[in-house]
């Protein structure tokens, strides 16, 4: 049976895609750091860290469907960019490659969508609805907490490109 971590997720605030991010991932580690087991909270910087959308052997059920849907996602967009530049998509798809339509479509509107920021924005959104659905009966269990560092790591994400000096960034890539 697994433990569940009642006090710590009951204090942690509701997460919403289109609202401010109420604290950094760091934060977020340090709340749990001395409240779940420290191989938990190590498997939790692994998932769920600054550099890493790691899609190695997942942990847990919920890991096990998240990576299978990013994996998912990202085979699409391959399909979808391979195909534009006529080039074989297999060499670059990750395995296993389970496409199911609802992905082939939320990858074929980004890959269509003529704002990158907008794609990006598709993409993101997408995720967060499946991590909405695969938080469903998981209440106070360390799926709850993976699912919620995966979503704070999302809107961390965001909070770097609304608040980025878009002038300095133009003039930086004008200048290269």
């Amino acid at each position: 049976m697994s433990a569940y971590y009642i006090y710590l997720i009951s204090s942690l605030p509701v997460l919403n895609f289109s609202a401010k991010l109420p604290f950094s991932l760091e934060d977020f580690f340090n709340k749990c750091k001395n409240l779940i087991p420290e191989k938990e909270l190590e498997i939790l910087r692994n998932t769920c860290g600054q550099n890493s959308y790691s899609l190695d052997v997942p942990v847990s059920n919920s890991l096990k469907q998240w990576v299978s849907f990013e994996i998912a996602l990202r085979n699409e967009l391959v399909h979808a960019r391979a195909t534009r530049k006529k080039i074989d998509p297999l060499k670059f798809l990750r395995f296993p490659d389970s496409a199911q339509a609802q992905i082939s479509h939320t990858a074929m509107i980004a890959y269509r969508s003529t704002s990158i920021l907008e794609a990006e924005m598709i993409l993101d959104q997408a995720r967060w609805n499946f991590l909405e659905d695969l938080n469903q009966g998981h209440y106070f269990d360390f799926d709850f907490l993976l699912i919620y560092g995966l979503k704070l790591k999302i809107l961390e994400r965001w909070e770097k490109i609304q608040t980025a000096d878009r002038e300095h960034l133009l003039n930086t890539a004008l200048l290269n």
